[in-house]
């Protein structure tokens, strides 16, 4: 896999955001529409493509926390403010990246994460779980050893506390649960078929109505 061996002939262990997501989406998980711009005179033809409203982050594979680095730019309605933020975070990444991440602006009110740990003694292990800051809070997850069938998916997604997330409620449509499994059961070939793989977090997978996307992904290698 290039997009792998590049960040490990680099001496990289992680891949930027956009590497990240240009894994997954070899797989066919679904990821936000995006383009990289590293230099200014880029900016305009790239805001056009993608369209208002708008999200801009700084793109690196050494800064993994970019919200408490102020590298996060969100609801950018017009020309002038993109330019104005895009000086901003590539004045606070001070080089330690390749340019800053022009993204579509998902909405959905329900985050989900989905993610992949090599365990020592089982493997790659596929994980599914509430988003968001959620995680980390509530730690309403499941796990299951890859590689998985459309039944295990099923399974982890009634496992967790929280599943009635996946419902119809409030106005909401019910979550696209073939999708969602078909993004678990390639969450767990990414591991089996890529040993320098150690961790996939996808956070948050965004329900926009019943379509989950990918709109932040992290891969960590191990050479």
């Amino acid at each position: 896999m290039k997009i792998i061996e590049k960040a490990l002939k680099e001496g990289r262990n992680t891949l930027s955001e956009h590497e990240s997501k240009q894994l997954l989406s070899l797989y066919s998980i679904p990821v936000t529409r995006e383009i990289l711009v590293e230099d200014r005179k880029d900016l305009s033809g790239a805001v056009n493509e993608i369209g208002f409203p708008l999200v801009m982050k700084g793109n690196s594979s050494s800064i993994t926390h970019k919200t408490e680095e102020g590298l996060i730019e969100v609801d950018i309605r017009n020309e002038k403010e993109a330019g104005a933020s895009f000086e901003k975070i590539m004045a606070k990444m001070e080089g330690r990246g390749d340019g800053v991440l022009i993204q579509e602006m998902i909405k959905g009110q329900r985050e989900l994460a989905a993610g992949l740990t090599r365990d020592p003694q089982f493997g790659p292990c596929v994980m599914f779980g509430l988003g968001g800051i959620f995680t980390e809070i509530l730690k309403d997850v499941a796990f299951r050893v890859a590689p998985l069938e459309k039944r295990d998916a099923l399974d982890m997604m009634q496992e967790i506390k929280g599943h009635k997330i996946l419902d119809a409620v409030r106005g909401l449509e019910a979550a696209d649960l073939d999708t969602l499994s078909q993004i678990l059961i390639n969450v767990g070939r990414i591991g089996i078929e890529n040993e320098q793989v150690k961790e996939i977090d996808i956070n948050p997978l965004i329900l926009a109505g019943a379509r989950p996307v990918a709109v932040d992904a992290l891969v960590i290698l191990t050479p």
